[in-house]
């Protein structure tokens, strides 16, 4: 049961003063659902305005209060051009208020000619005329426009103005109630930071950096507590030991032998495995290194001891590209591979099902059909989770009621994860990394050519098809914007399919299952010989006959995207090209990505530059918000801040007494407060 104290905060936005089904769109389209969503809804940032006596104070750009009287008001011959009001200070200077679109109704009553007004807004030139295009408060004369001096800036979506917002936020911050102190007491008195509510009301006033590290501070330690719960009730389960005895491993007929890396971990692995507590363990390895091996030995041991192993991938093209792989190399063990998928109908599901209860299929791999209700296991005792970063810490917990006891875990990413953020994603997990490929893998040629060069490129992919290798072309999305400025999968394929017919196919996340795998399975048979694609083919995909590869708009990746893309080639005995076609202006974070892409291809590194270059943004895609578990800590403060949030939850653990006494009380809101309870409220301290 959630606290009582927190249940204000809990409430539905709708009960806020002035919220009704209009309004709760685009709050919604925002996240904002309840009151707490809107609390911790903090600034972007703030402007800061000086309140000057005339406009020859003020110098042009500057953010400025002054007291107008307006003098004549003109509307625009049509209805697209600007309403003006031009208006006198106390100088006579005259300047005009301009206006757009529904706003020029608001400034035939908001100013009246003659009426004294204080206006607040930013001072620009038009033409001979000083303006102030749609002013952010009028207000009649008096006191109350001081207090828009500084202000906040909201992010906003459609049909949502600032004025709203703040009202929003105003409301919000008058429930949220006084809590007791969770952080340790060293650690709270060294910082000098405000209590819970006081930051909150800070970080909505104006740029207070202690205010913004508090919250930041509180929800990374929410984070930390729930993972190192998760993790001493899974030391506290029962598992099912599982000793295998090689026979099986013997038998695979590997292409290469393990390196040192791959051999380390299946040895932590194996001892993980031999416990009676469940494993929860990350294997991180870099594009190639050779997980899927290391899947396969963990998952041979479980068959060996008698139990079943599953593999769960988080997409039907992943899954099915998982099954033909382990069933080929599986194939001298005798170990039995099925496959389940939501798309598995008829005979075949029934067979598998009906193996997965008799115990006659050993491994069996999926998307998340295969922990359906109706999907039940004769001894589940493994479960290896592929791309772990798609999958949550709910996710994990789900499966530990599919085996007679809780099942071993193995979560694998090929997405190369800085310290820092592996802490906060996957802080009750272990830790394997592979980091050397096997031998006789080639470097892959990594080039940057502008667009201006595109013809050349066609031309170079035609001589490339004519060798009788095959290439992928990747864009940044499905379709184009309205803009016209982001290259569009669509757009390109039919391009390319005028030049090069049939040979052509296209692959995105808006394409039907089967026609995506129709086009992956023509693909990968050699059929066609160049495959348009999104970021869809980023994971899995593994074609040893295509050597070539262009990324369109290469700039609007992240480097650990551009790493994952690039991985798709170079996987075969023949020398790889990586092309990264950039537009015409480049950032200079854009440039000093690229660069690096072309020096380096250790994806460690790449995502420890990939951090630093970003600063706020984001690790895993194109968009610069982030794909961390946080709402309110910035990259920046996960770097500064999770390492003390981290130990101070581990000392709350092991020296405070977990969730029991005052401070574990106090814990105990801080969970609910940041909605990491879900996994708490099974755990026997939840």
């Amino acid at each position: 049961m959630r606290p009582e104290a927190l249940n204000p905060l809990f409430a539905e936005i709708e009960t806020l003063e002035g919220v009704g089904p209009k309004l709760r769109k685009p709050l919604t389209r925002l996240g904002l659902e309840r009151v707490k969503d809107v609390a911790f809804h903090l600034p972007d940032r703030f402007v800061s305005r000086r309140a000057v006596a005339n406009v020859d104070e003020a110098v042009e750009g500057e953010q400025i209060v002054v007291a107008l009287t307006p003098v004549e008001h003109r509307a625009a011959r049509n209805t697209r051009g600007p309403y003006r009001v031009l208006a006198q200070d106390a100088a006579g200077n005259v300047l005009a208020l301009t206006y757009f679109g529904r706003a020029a109704f608001s400034a035939k009553k908001q100013l009246p000619v003659g009426a004294k007004r204080w206006v607040a807004g930013k001072l620009e030139r038009y033409g001979d005329m000083l303006q102030i295009v749609h002013p952010d408060h009028v207000l009649e004369e008096g006191g109350a426009s001081l207090g828009h001096l500084t202000e906040p800036v909201y992010r906003l979506s459609e049909g949502l103005t600032q004025p709203m917002m703040a009202r929003l936020a105003a409301q919000a911050l008058a429930r949220a109630p006084e809590l007791p102190e969770w952080i340790e007491r060293g650690q709270f008195e060294a910082a000098a930071w405000p209590g819970w509510r006081d930051a909150l009301h800070l970080a909505h006033r104006g740029e207070h950096a202690g205010a913004r590290d508090r919250l930041a501070y509180d929800e990374m330690l929410a984070n930390s507590l729930a993972l190192m719960l998760v993790k001493a009730d899974n030391r506290a389960r029962r598992g099912t030991p599982l000793a295998g005895d090689g026979r099986l491993r013997a038998k695979l007929a590997l292409p290469f032998p393990l390196t040192g890396a791959q051999q380390r971990s299946i040895a932590e692995i194996e001892g993980d495995l031999a416990q009676s507590a469940p494993m929860l363990r990350l294997l991180q390895g870099d594009v190639g290194s050779g997980k899927t091996v290391v899947a396969l030995e963990a998952m041979l041991i479980a068959v060996e001891a008698g139990a079943q192993a599953a593999l769960l991938a988080p997409t039907e093209i992943l899954a099915r590209q998982h099954f033909e792989t382990l069933r080929r190399m599986a194939a001298p063990t005798g170990a039995d591979v099925a496959i389940l998928t939501g798309r598995d109908k008829g005979r075949s599901r029934e067979a598998t099902l009906m193996g997965l209860v008799n115990g006659s299929v050993d491994i069996v791999v999926g998307t998340h059909a295969i922990f359906q209700d109706q999907v039940a296991y004769r001894n589940l005792a493994l479960v290896v989770i592929d791309e772990q970063h798609r999958f949550g810490v709910s996710q994990r917990l789900m499966l530990a009621g599919k085996g007679k006891r809780a099942p071993h875990v193995l979560a694998m990413t090929a997405t190369p994860i800085p310290r820092t953020l592996q802490l906060a994603q996957y802080g009750e997990l272990e830790v394997s990394k592979l980091d050397e490929l096997p031998p006789g893998r080639q470097a892959i040629d990594t080039r940057v050519v502008g667009v201006e060069r595109l013809e050349e490129v066609v031309a170079g992919i035609a001589r490339h098809l004519r060798t009788g290798s095959q290439a992928y072309w990747v864009c940044p999305m499905v379709r184009g914007c309205e803009d016209g400025d982001t290259a569009a999968a669509e757009a390109r394929y039919a391009t390319l399919a005028e030049r090069f017919g049939t040979d052509v196919v296209l692959v995105h996340g808006q394409l039907s299952p089967e026609a995506k795998d129709a086009a992956m399975a023509r693909f990968a048979a050699g059929g066609a010989k160049l495959l348009v694609a999104t970021t869809v083919i980023e994971v899995g995909v593994d074609v040893p006959n295509s050597t070539l590869m262009v990324i369109e708009q290469a700039e609007r990746f992240g480097l650990a995207q551009l790493h994952q893309l690039r991985g798709r080639v170079g996987r075969g005995a023949g020398k790889s090209v990586c092309l990264l076609l950039r537009s015409g202006e480049l950032s200079e974070t854009a440039r000093d990505r690229l660069a690096l892409m072309r020096e380096t291809q250790d994806g460690f590194r790449l995502a420890e530059e990939d951090l630093r270059l970003r600063g706020g943004g984001e690790l895993l895609g194109t968009r610069q918000s982030g794909d961390t578990p946080f709402q309110i800590a910035s990259l920046d403060q996960i770097t500064r801040l999770l390492p003390a949030a981290y130990d101070d939850a581990r000392l709350l653990m092991e020296r405070d007494g977990g969730l029991e006494g005052p401070r574990g009380e106090a814990a105990r809101l801080l969970l609910y407060l940041f909605e990491r309870d879900a996994g708490v409220r099974t755990l026997r301290g939840g």
